[in-house]
């Protein structure tokens, strides 16, 4: 029996571990020209507008590395300015 081909498909489904209104309602995954992404995905509310569209989601590509901006609390390395041999440590001549 051939693959089924999900290319340029996907899916959401109940997010069953969602702890706060932040967190969306469904989640799941989505095939662009072979591309994957998550998909996260928001219910309109109750009350809203009815003009209002019914869901609201954002993908993210599955591959994307997590760029991780630096930490606060992380030490960083900055030469006294006090110290003139500071700056030129890192120069071999």
């Amino acid at each position: 029996m051939p693959e089924y081909d999900n290319t340029n498909r996907g899916s959401v489904w109940v997010n069953d571990k969602k702890l706060s209104d932040k967190h969306p309602d469904l989640n799941g995954s989505l095939d662009v020209d072979g591309v994957e992404y998550w998909v996260s995905a928001w219910k309109r509310k109750e009350g809203a507008n009815p003009k209002a569209p019914v869901l609201s989601f954002s993908i993210k590509r599955k591959d994307e590395a997590k760029k991780a901006a630096p930490r606060a609390d992380s030490p960083v390395d900055i030469p006294n300015p006090g110290d003139p041999d500071a700056f030129f440590e890192d120069i071999p001549f």
